[in-house]
């Protein structure tokens, strides 16, 4: 009767072994295609987030990210301009240049005439700015300044959103209320 339990015994531990292999196969095949499985791809922050700014409340330049394009003026406006925007608390977008044939002083793009970043920027812009209702694609709020451009004034701390409106704020900005 020994003997029956013997084989009995043996044939449990056989199966055992066999099944604690197979999980150990398994196991190192799972893990080795986890160790060399590529790394994922970087993905790129969006430069601005889309922000509700609600009727009455203000924006103010580190709200806003502003994109300058030269449309046919010296060499080096759009950098200057970007520059002088960037002293009163803009936050910096692109740079670029556009068709000489584009506007001879300076122009805002905004997909919203009344966007209230648009009308904080223009206010920068001097007297002889136009808001112009049109998308760029570029990020935040994009300026034109062209030949007759005279260069960035002082313009208004803040404006208030006349409507509710949606403004491409920089990520360090925390949102309509973070005005300082």
């Amino acid at each position: 009767m020994s003997e029956g339990l013997d084989v009995k015994a043996g044939s449990r531990s056989a199966v055992t072994m066999g099944a604690l292999a197979v999980v150990f196969v398994a196991g190192t095949a799972w893990g080795w295609s986890r160790v060399t499985e590529p790394f994922p791809e970087k993905v790129e922050a969006a430069p601005c987030t889309d922000t509700l700014v609600p009727e009455g409340d203000d924006v103010a330049p580190p709200q806003v990210m502003v994109t300058v394009l030269n449309g046919g003026g010296a060499n080096g406006l759009a950098g200057d301009t970007m520059d002088k925007l960037a002293g009163f608390g803009f936050v910096q977008g692109d740079l670029g240049d556009v068709d000489p044939d584009g506007p001879v002083a300076a122009q805002v793009w905004s997909a919203d005439p009344d966007d209230p970043a648009a009308l904080l920027l223009a206010s920068y812009l001097g007297p002889d700015v136009d808001v112009v209702d049109q998308p760029s694609g570029y990020p935040g709020v994009t300026i034109v300044v062209g030949k007759r451009f005279k260069g960035v004034v002082e313009g208004n701390p803040t404006v208030t959103a006349r409507s509710d409106a949606h403004v491409c704020m920089p990520p360090l900005s925390s949102g309509p209320d973070d005005v300082s």
